[in-house]
């Protein structure tokens, strides 16, 4: 069973992409696309495989045993005496829910959801993990296409896009690392280790948020892949089939959790790599650089905070999901170690695939071939102009399509920790398996991704700012609830984690939310809306106002909350 669904993408891709249209293309395409996508249902095959282990774990053989026909496995996630929860609990019973877990076990899927990781099971000892994890996540081609924004959407040279993207990249990944040292301290996912700082209720807030925001970024991932390969072979593989077949492939990896996405991005991210060296010298002989003229004044400024919150809202995008990659680390792990393992892992592919990005599309003002290639089939098309035409040919379609499989690796995050969100919005939710949350999120992403792909540059900058809004909002209240009010991790209490009389009553954060909501409002720069204070720029700096409004009233009203419920 674990072997099918990497088979049937392989069969699907093929009778979708190589339908000849002239004998000598065919003959390149063909070979191309073929052996792209069966190099990626092997790397598929291995991830799942590697990730079993030779011999049966405990929870397999739990799962062979005669199952106890007196509990019921829906109580598991209200034992607050035990603190943790041991994998074998997960498929004791004849519910329904322990039932769908017995089966997930025997295809050495992970079934522990939102629940604390106990240290006993906390073996993931490798730092490399936690910074490939990252590193094949952004070495991607959405992240080239968001460098590309600068310049393709507000009109910017190519040095004031790479200044633009080096700081606001360097503002966005601080908060994910930071997040990343809670995952080994305590266990927690980080949407219930965010109940510390917003309260069991007040954090579901957040919770639906992230949801949006997962779901999201897999369909602009995709959206990216589908034009890709859409322009292999003439766009013999309509739109709707590219999207299908990355839906697929996400949910092939991601169905078998914690170890199998880890084991897949270690290795996704290099493939990637060499393509975009190959685009770097492609490029290069083509002579269709150029630098531009470094701008100045009120315009450029506005184009800048623009962009920048763009490059913002795709770097800090991973802080709200940060902890669930580094859940599985020894409790006793460097909190400096995992936070540098964090930086290296993003800040390269961000800063390299971003800058690549600004530095292709000057292409398109200088040559007419990269224009109209980019106007009919946007990062696809310009990929295609880069690697095909006067250039590889056969093997540059092969190198497109690859590319365009290299989205998984971005979309393996979001569908993985979409579930967790989902499970922290209501105990009830949590009673359905992770993997059932991550079935259906692939599937509203498919949705999403086939009209989005028709108007997808305007879809991705509205998005990605939209998404710098509210996780700005959430650094400003955790991070002063973090060392202001708790005093450094020692003001935690970890047994807390899902009993609601010891955790913040959630007040402040949610005034706070909200007034944080309103500084988007009066700073945001959308095509459907321009706040009053953006106006006068003119520019974008909705995550700025909504970080400085969210940090200032936490920081007046938290004070009263403690002094008046004590907690």
């Amino acid at each position: 069973m674990r072997f099918v669904i990497p088979l049937l993408i392989s069969g699907v891709s093929d009778l979708s992409f190589y339908k000849s249209q002239s004998a000598a293309l065919v003959s390149d395409s063909r070979l191309a696309g073929f052996g792209c996508i069966s190099l990626h249902s092997i790397l598929v095959t291995l991830v799942v495989a590697m990730s079993a282990d030779k011999s049966l774990s405990t929870i397999e053989k739990a799962a062979d045993a005669p199952t106890l026909t007196d509990s019921d496995s829906s109580n598991i996630h209200e034992d607050k005496d035990a603190g943790v929860i041991q994998d074998v609990d997960f498929i004791t019973g004849n519910s329904l829910y322990a039932k769908v877990q017995r089966l997930a076990a025997r295809f050495q899927m992970e079934v522990r959801g939102i629940e604390r990781v106990p240290e006993e099971e906390q073996t993931d000892n490798s730092l490399w993990n936690a910074a490939s994890m990252w590193f094949a996540a952004n070495m991607v081609v959405s992240t080239f296409s968001l460098g590309t924004l600068g310049i393709g959407i507000f009109g910017m040279s190519f040095w004031d896009s790479v200044l633009t993207i080096i700081f606001f990249n360097i503002i966005g990944i601080i908060p994910v690392a930071f997040y990343s040292t809670f995952g080994p301290r305590f266990g927690l996912r980080q949407m219930i280790l965010s109940r510390f700082w917003f309260g069991f209720h007040g954090v579901k807030i957040f919770a639906v948020l992230n949801c949006i925001a997962c779901v999201g970024w897999s369909a602009v991932n995709t959206v990216v892949a589908a034009q890709l390969l859409h322009t292999v072979n003439n766009g013999s593989l309509p739109p709707w089939g590219g999207i299908i077949v990355v839906s697929f492939g996400t949910v092939a990896i991601t169905l078998f959790g914690y170890k199998a996405v880890h084991i897949y991005e270690k290795w996704a991210w290099i493939p990637t790599f060499i393509i975009f060296l190959i685009v770097i010298a492609r490029f290069k002989i083509s002579g269709n650089f150029t630098f531009g003229t470094l701008e100045s004044g009120r315009i450029e400024a506005g184009n800048v905070l623009s962009f920048g919150a763009a490059v913002f809202g795709f770097a800090t995008g991973w802080a709200s999901y940060a902890s669930d990659y580094v859940v599985y680390q020894p409790k006793q792990t460097s909190r400096i170690k995992i936070f540098l393992a964090v930086i290296s892992g993003l800040g390269f592919p961000l800063l390299f695939c971003e800058i690549l990005g600004a530095a292709c599309m000057t292409g398109t003002l200088t040559s007419t071939a990269y224009a109209d290639n980019y106007d009919a089939n946007g990062i696809g098309g310009l990929f295609y102009a880069i690697l095909v035409p006067d250039s590889l040919h056969g093997f540059g379609q092969f190198c497109l399509v690859l590319m365009a499989l290299s989205t998984i690796a971005n979309n393996c995050p979001n569908m993985y920790s979409v579930a967790l969100s989902v499970q922290t919005i209501d105990r009830n939710l949590a009673k359905i398996p992770r993997l059932i949350w991550t079935i259906i999120a692939t599937g509203v992403f498919l949705a999403i991704s086939i009209p989005a792909y028709y108007s997808f540059a305007t879809f991705m900058d509205n998005f990605m700012n939209i998404i710098g809004y509210w996780l700005a909002i959430y650094e400003g209240i955790s991070l002063p609830e973090h060392f202001l009010f708790k005093r450094g991790f020692s003001g935690y209490n970890v047994d807390d984690y899902d009993n609601p009389s010891k955790l913040p009553l959630g007040l402040s954060a949610c005034f706070a939310f909200c007034c944080g909501v309103a500084g988007a409002v009066l700073g945001m720069y959308q095509v459907w809306w321009t706040g009053p204070i953006a106006a006068l720029i003119p520019g974008d700096v909705g995550f700025e106002l909504s970080f400085g409004f969210a940090i200032v009233t936490y920081l007046v009203a938290r004070p009263f909350e403690l002094r008046y419920f004590g907690r």
